[in-house]
């Protein structure tokens, strides 16, 4: 049975390969891609949590950046996703995640 810990290994996964590689590879989309996966699971938390309000978007905080967001949009959706008991939004978040190319 899937468990919200293999999400956040996943999301950590994705986290440390973003700070470690060189600014140019960065700068070649890796950057992008992960501020559009942090920005995704942010909306996703952001719905569980309040489905009334409209979700905000987390802003760029430049390319260095970008790995700090993924994990910490990554740990929010995991708190938000065990608090819902949402199994299938597990497995979502999971496979967006996994579905990351760098």
């Amino acid at each position: 049975m899937l468990d919200v810990l293999d999400f956040v290994t996943a999301v950590d996964r994705i986290a440390d390969r973003l700070r470690a590689l060189p600014q140019s590879r960065l700068r070649a989309g890796a950057a992008a891609e992960g501020l559009a996966l942090a920005r995704e699971m942010s909306v996703r938390a952001q719905r569980l949590e309040e489905p009334e309000r409209v979700p905000r978007e987390m802003p760029a905080a430049g390319e260095f950046a970008v790995g700090d967001q993924v994990a910490v949009a990554g740990r929010d959706l995991a708190e938000a996703l065990r608090a819902a008991d949402d199994a299938e939004g597990l497995v979502d978040a999971l496979a967006l995640v996994r579905g990351v190319r760098l």
